[in-house]
């Protein structure tokens, strides 16, 4: 594999990664696979699999009240996000809007969205068996979710994804994957200023389209 894609979390030693502020974080497929979707004149187009990523994403808030989602995009392979742990001093005018456009994007999808967890319901003897076999499994929501550090966080989403996704290919042939649907490690950013904020902000939202060079695209 080429070594640029072996991107590893870089950890600030001592630093309490519960702690309120704002982070970039970039969590990749397991092997660069293309699971979610493709890019097509710069446009990200999202496939089932991508829908629920997106979906499970922004429930996140419902599991821990403790956070706030900015802007994110899904990629074919990997996902990037700002999130917020509430509680953070740093006032960024654009919130609104960037939570707005997330919103409208996720209503777009909100019929698809309604029929997969009408189906979800009908079938949740199955799911049941499925959590059982899968050593994760979803974690129960936990009432002290505000002490949960960012580490904490994604890994319930990481579990709670591959556990939605392990439905869908039982279910609807979604492409399967090798043992694991996520990279074990995520990279993750602090980000300390508005300045820093938006320039990230920026790298998200026009992430599809720079596609062609971009270093997860394999």
């Amino acid at each position: 594999m080429n070594k640029r894609h072996n991107r590893r979390s870089i950890r600030l030693k001592g630093y309490d990664y519960s702690q309120a502020g704002l982070y970039f974080v970039t969590i990749c497929c397991k092997n660069q696979e293309h699971f979610f979707g493709y890019i097509s004149q710069q446009k990200m187009y999202l496939n089932d699999a991508g829908k629920m990523i997106a979906s499970e994403w922004m429930q996140l808030p419902t599991r821990f009240p403790n956070i706030q989602l900015h802007e994110f995009v899904i990629m074919p392979n990997h996902f990037h996000a700002i999130i917020e742990l509430v509680g953070a001093t740093l006032v960024v005018a654009q919130n609104a809007k960037t939570i707005a456009q997330n919103a409208k994007t996720i209503a777009q999808n909100a019929k698809t969205i309604a029929q997969r967890n009408r189906t979800i319901a009908q079938n949740e003897k199955t799911v049941n068996q499925i959590e059982s076999s899968h050593p994760q499994g979803i974690p129960p929501k936990d009432e002290t979710s505000s002490k949960k550090s960012l580490g904490d966080i994604v890994g319930a989403w990481q579990s709670i994804t591959t556990v939605e996704y392990i439905r869908g290919v039982k279910q609807y042939d979604w492409k399967r994957f090798n043992k694991k649907l996520w990279q074990r490690n995520y990279w993750e950013h602090i980000i300390r200023n508005e300045t820093a904020y938006h320039r990230i902000s920026n790298y998200i939202k026009h992430n599809p389209a720079k596609w062609k060079d971009d270093r997860f695209n394999a």
